[in-house]
Order: C-alpha cells, then structure tokens, then sequence
C-alpha cells in the first residue's frame, strides 16, 4: 500500500487530497468518491497529479505548508 499526496484542480480553486491506494490509477480511481463525500455537489475535477508517493508504513506521512 502506498499513500498519495495528490493536487486537483477543480473549477475554483485547487485542493490537496491524501489516499491510501495499492496502485496509482487505484489512487486515481478513488477521487470522485472522496470529493462526493466531502462536498455537498460532487465538483468537476479538471485536473489530477500525484505530487509524492510513499510507502504505508508506520511513521509514514506527510507535511503540507498550505502558506506556501
């Protein structure tokens, strides 16, 4: 298993999503349904790039400086 740090671009603004996947179009597959869970009207994603990649391994995670 690997987690995924993930940028989308979506009509308004882009957001950072992390998912917990065992292959990289799984990772992919996954944010339609993630955004349908958090937002009440599914946004249109325009675009999707994972940003890194790491191991799921104890410890494992990562730092995002949204100021940035």
């Amino acid at each position: 298993m690997y987690l995924y740090n993930m940028e989308i671009e979506l009509q308004d603004r882009q957001i950072r999503l992390v998912v917990l996947a065992e292959r990289d179009e799984e990772a992919f597959d996954q944010i339609e349904g993630l955004l349908a869970r958090f937002y009440v009207k599914t946004p249109e994603v325009l675009e999707a790039a994972i940003v890194e990649k790491k191991r799921a391994t104890r410890g494992a995670g990562f730092v995002m400086d949204l100021q940035a």
